[in-house]
């Protein structure tokens, strides 16, 4: 039986077609924004917490977020692996594959969110004991954890659903309701954590509600959306049944999910180890190297959306067999990454001492120490971001393992190697040049992968089942899904 072939109609952005450079660029574009907004979302709650509650409120979430986001890196993993089959399928101009992977992620998803919910719940204190939380901040985290836990199941559902519309070429969507959330948690936070007007003071459950709601909400929103404007990921009738995974679908979320997923725990458990190492430096450094950190996560977003747009491009025109297109999407992509990334470098070395202020006041001994940080590392993260983009384009064809073992190898051997070869000699700053001396060897070893191009030979697409096409074929009753390719 072949392929049910369906126009793809709104919703759905062609990316196999036209050039690429305007294109890329137009898809890349809204997921970098959608970042920018999560990160000033953090920040921004973070503040609230901060000042309103004090540092025992603020050292709770921190708690809390250590968990949470370890979390979001395996949901991570898995939205990456169903965006890319979704991907492949819209390339192919196989809709109701796209619908399969869409609802065997949604489901999944689902049910890992409840059982998430339910143990975190559960194991909540124990958690925070595992953690060592300071014993004044224990309560408030206690409660900002449960709360977040119980809004789980919504929180990242609209994560891999968002993500799954990537994939079909949709970044706008996600955007839409990204502004959605920001803004529903941004205004709730400070009147759920006062008590302003009617409203009762909850302290820090209020954040932690405040952060619910927008998850909420924004599932709702974008779900009613997609059937609103009859996308083409929406489920009906016969196709709901996709919601319970079937076993190759889910042998392709995990085994492609969990070493994506891996790949942020790496990142993150680099990022830990590498803080206890400034930590040995005095506080001096330590203040210096978070106000670093706080401008080197805007460094790292044009990596990780030009990296994602990449992705979904090159599955699209993999899937609709383009592959004369896939190097210069590679190409446009470390080009775009290049150009922004080094001028938003420029930008922060000329106006450094403002930027940094902004954290460290008027430090100037902190401010000294973080622009040696700067000098010598923030120009590692354009090598950082051209391994994204390889890496990028090899998980587009379902390639996991290997950048797993580079960033392992790198972040780990490389960087920690060169420490402490380096510490001698140079002191603190073998720290600021094991950045660039990980990335360079990482954005070498990404480069011999995908140069060799053995990664073009692997298998993605979950086969379809001929009486699964029967069936959808029979029940198939909108006219925009007949068989019809798009031109």
């Amino acid at each position: 039986m072949g392929a049910i072939v369906n126009r793809p109609g709104q919703g759905t952005r062609d990316l196999t077609q036209g050039p690429i450079a305007s294109t890329l660029l137009l898809f890349a574009i809204p997921t970098l924004l959608s970042n920018i907004l999560q990160s000033l979302n953090g920040s921004i709650n973070a503040i609230w917490v901060g000042r309103f509650l004090g540092a025992q409120a603020l050292a709770a979430t921190a708690n809390a977020n250590i968990i949470m986001f370890l979390m979001f890196s395996v949901v991570f993993g898995f939205g990456m692996a169903s965006t890319v089959v979704i991907a492949q399928a819209v390339g192919a101009r196989d809709i109701d594959a796209a619908r399969r992977a869409f609802g065997s992620a949604i489901g999944f998803c689902s049910i890992l969110g409840l059982a998430v919910a339910t143990a975190g719940w559960i194991g909540a204190p124990a958690l925070l004991h595992m953690l060592a939380t300071p014993p004044e901040a224990y309560a408030m985290a206690l409660i900002y954890l449960r709360v977040i836990f119980f809004a789980m199941p919504a929180t990242l559902l609209v994560v891999m659903v968002m993500m799954g519309l990537r994939g079909a070429g949709d970044a706008k969507t996600p955007l839409i309701f990204m502004i959605v959330s920001v803004a529903i948690d941004l205004v709730l936070n400070p009147v759920l954590i006062l008590g302003l007007g009617p409203v009762p003071a909850y302290g820090i459950a209020g954040s932690a509600a405040a952060t619910a709601a927008a998850g909420i909400v924004s599932l709702i929103g974008v779900i009613a959306f997609l059937y609103a404007k009859d996308m083409p990921l929406r489920l009906r009738g016969p196709e709901l049944r996709y919601l319970w995974p079937s076993a190759d679908q889910l042998r392709v979320l995990v085994g492609k999910g969990l070493p994506m997923g891996l790949q942020m725990i790496v990142m993150s458990a680099s990022g830990l180890v590498m803080i206890g190492l400034v930590n040995r430096e005095g506080l001096l450094v330590t203040a210096a190297y978070g106000a670093a950190q706080q401008i080197w996560t805007y460094l790292q977003m044009p990596a990780m959306a030009m990296g994602a747009a990449v992705s979904a491009m090159a599955a699209q025109n993999m899937g609709a067999g383009r592959w004369d297109r896939i190097s210069r999407i590679t190409g446009y992509g470390i080009g775009y990454l290049l150009l922004v990334t080094g001028a938003m470098i420029v930008i922060i070395l000329l106006f450094h001492e403002a930027l940094l202020s902004l954290f460290l006041g008027s430090n100037m001994a902190a401010i000294a120490a973080a622009w040696n940080m700067q000098l010598l590392a923030s120009w590692s993260f354009m090598l950082f971001g051209c391994t994204m983009i390889l890496f990028g384009v090899m998980r587009a064809n379902g390639v996991v393992v290997a950048p797993l073992v580079i960033l392992t190898f790198t972040l780990f051997g490389v960087r920690l190697g060169f420490y402490e070869l380096a510490y001698p000699a140079l002191g603190a700053d073998a720290l600021w040049l094991s950045f660039p001396a990980g990335s360079a060897t990482a954005l070498l070893l990404a480069w011999a992968v995908y140069a060799r191009g053995g990664w073009r030979k692997a298998k993605l697409m979950v086969p379809v089942h001929a009486e699964e096409c029967r069936e959808t074929v029979n029940s198939e009753a909108e006219p925009a899904g007949r068989i019809a390719p798009a031109g």
